[in-house]
């Protein structure tokens, strides 16, 4: 939007352009039709929500993102949190793990337990989820590139306490595209690496019924300098991708489409997020509808978790991180979102003390419980600014996906360099608002205090990695299985056209190791090679 005398314009605080408030009645009126548009929650396009009625009915599920250190460890923070109140689990795996390396690869050394949990082995699983009842509570799992390996990991568990499979509620990310354009644990090439997405979709619309096979991740876009519309385009971009190479499979849409989730990130910009979310809402049933034409409804209806913007926490000052994450979950509800994580108030400095994820979660609780938001499916409807600042997301998300089409998708959109280039110069200039000070930041480029914080801060010991690789090599010489015979099926299948998620659940019960697994399948697919963009 250009800015004039007569068309004033601000910006918002990820540098998109918005109409000042007294021209919001002017753009509504010329492009908003109440009647038409508005619609209501649980309809298509979905702008106001993918549910009637939304949190009246069922709150969003308190879903707190936590692991560190060992197994045992991590399933004690978990506990604590249930006992606490959070009503559904998400699991942090550490660097190796999310690059497919078991605890004693050399290349491991001095990151195991640091950034998550170190998962290796099925008895690693078996101690992470221990006491956990796996059929009443939703499990969340932020994997990717191993995704099929965790989640195998998970289904043997369940298959060794007698638990169906049927009965599971949770959700693997298994992004693969987003970890090329943003964050980089990537393990095999795209191509391979697609197939293996695909395979998923298929197996657990069949066996897995209620899983939610990918999160869509926008997340990792945002904290890794995007803005908004930059967010809602990219992942949608993406999430019509997967759609494309699962139809391109022989997939009937209506199979899959239902279980596909979407994760974005709850950002500073009150206003702003909550008319991303209902943007990204309507653009995708949008979508979903003109390219595909679905038969099943739930096909059409993003649902969506959200996690408070980790990139706005800050080292200086980190109790004002308290107030940034109140508000940010705040526009993530008034947006709808299905699912929530609070980031702590700590976590700029080190992993979060077990203070601090109480005061996260029980952001969550007083917001649900004592402030009357979830007593609206969606309370801001018909809110000149929040309609007006959906409308121009949508539209803006739409042309620069249209831009990502005429690349080919969004693979061919990554591979040319185009969307990290478009995201780095988006992070360039949001530092630069914040060191010329068009952008506040509260206790960092003003109201600054002399000191350094007097919080608690937690550290991992260094006998966590000697320990987690002991266990490791115990696990490996006395394992009940021999696996050998599972890992050559598995690269039989590699090279052949078949499903990969029966053989790598064979492997898994056969005692071998997430390291053993993703070798085997080097042996195809190869190693991804960063191209430098």
């Amino acid at each position: 939007m250009k800015k004039t005398r007569d068309n004033p314009a601000i910006h918002t605080t990820s540098g998109f352009e918005v109409p000042v408030a007294f021209d919001e009645r002017a753009l509504i009126d010329r492009h908003f039709d109440p009647s038409r548009d508005l619609g209501v929650p649980g309809a298509f396009p979905y702008t106001r929500g993918p549910q009637s009625s939304m949190y009246r009915g069922k709150l969003w599920t308190m879903r707190q993102y936590a692991g560190f250190s060992t197994a045992t460890e991590s399933n004690l923070r978990y506990r604590y949190l249930l006992e606490r109140g959070t009503t559904g689990l998400s699991v942090a795996f550490d660097l190796p793990t999310q690059i497919g390396m078991d605890s004693d690869d050399l290349r491991a050394r001095g990151e195991v337990g640091r950034v998550g949990v170190a998962i290796d082995s099925i008895d690693d699983m078996e101690t992470l989820l221990a006491e956990i009842p796996l059929d009443r509570v939703s499990i969340s799992m932020t994997i990717n590139a191993p995704a099929s390996i965790l989640l195998a990991l998970l289904l043997v568990v369940a298959e060794r306490r007698g638990i169906a499979w049927s009965s599971l509620n949770g959700t693997i990310q298994n992004d693969i595209l987003k970890e090329y354009a943003a964050r980089g644990t990537y393990i095999f090439p795209p191509e391979p690496s697609m197939r293996i997405v695909t395979d998923i979709f298929e197996f657990c619309a069949k066996e897995v019924p209620r899983w939610n096979t990918i999160s869509v991740s926008g997340y990792h876009i945002r904290e890794a300098g995007s803005t908004a519309v930059q967010e809602v385009a990219f992942t949608l971009a993406n999430g019509l991708e997967y759609v494309k190479s699962a139809v391109a499979r022989g997939l009937d849409v209506d199979s899959f489409a239902p279980r596909i989730s979407f994760f974005f990130n709850a950002h500073n910009d009150f206003i702003e997020e909550i008319a991303k979310f209902r943007a990204a809402r309507k653009l995708w049933a949008t979508l979903m509808r003109e390219r595909h034409d679905p038969k099943d409804e739930r096909s059409l209806a993003l649902r969506f978790h959200a996690q408070t913007a980790g990139s706005t926490l800050t080292a200086q000052q980190p109790e004002n991180n308290v107030i940034r994450v109140a508000y940010q979950a705040m526009a993530a509800v008034l947006g709808g979102c299905q699912s929530l994580h609070t980031n702590s108030r700590d976590e700029a400095l080190a992993l979060p003390t077990e203070e601090s994820v109480k005061i996260a979660l029980r952001t969550q609780q007083v917001l649900a419980h004592e402030t009357g938001v979830a007593s609206s499916a969606d309370p801001l409807a018909g809110s000149y600014a929040v309609e007006a600042m959906t409308l121009d997301i949508e539209r803006a998300a739409r042309a620069l996906i249209e831009r990502i089409d005429a690349m080919g998708g969004a693979l061919a959109a990554i591979d040319s360099g185009f969307v990290q280039s478009e995201i780095g110069e988006s992070a360039y200039r949001a530092q630069k608002a914040i060191e010329e000070k068009a952008a506040i930041i509260v206790g960092v480029n003003e109201f600054a205090e002399e000191g350094s914080s007097t919080l608690p801060i937690m550290t991992i010991d260094e006998s966590v990695e000697r320990d987690q690789v002991a266990r490791l090599v115990a696990f490996r010489q006395h394992r009940s299985a021999d696996g050998s015979r599972s890992l050559a099926a598995l690269h039989d299948g590699a090279r052949s056209a078949a499903n990969l998620m029966p053989l790598i659940v064979d492997a898994v019960r056969n005692e071998c190791t997430i390291g053993e697994i993703v070798a085997t399948l080097k042996r195809t697919f190869g190693e991804h090679t960063d191209q430098g963009f």
